[in-house]
């Protein structure tokens, strides 16, 4: 079965959304909307080749 790496979406605790690579630390970008954020991650998903996961407020995965 082969992996996909992924980026995911998620509410950042400082507030507004971020970007972050699926089992990284550090997000690879934040953004004040949920919008702006998926927008940005498209961008990186196309180019790394990766899957967007985006999460709700709640944490829980809003859509793959």
């Amino acid at each position: 079965m082969i992996v996909k790496k992924s980026h995911h979406v998620v509410k950042n605790p400082s507030g507004g959304w971020s970007v972050k690579k699926g089992g990284a630390s550090r997000a690879s970008a934040t953004f004040k909307t949920q919008k702006d954020a998926i927008s940005s991650a498209k961008t990186i998903v196309k180019n790394q080749g990766t899957r967007l996961v985006v999460h709700g407020d709640d944490g829980r995965i809003k859509k793959r």
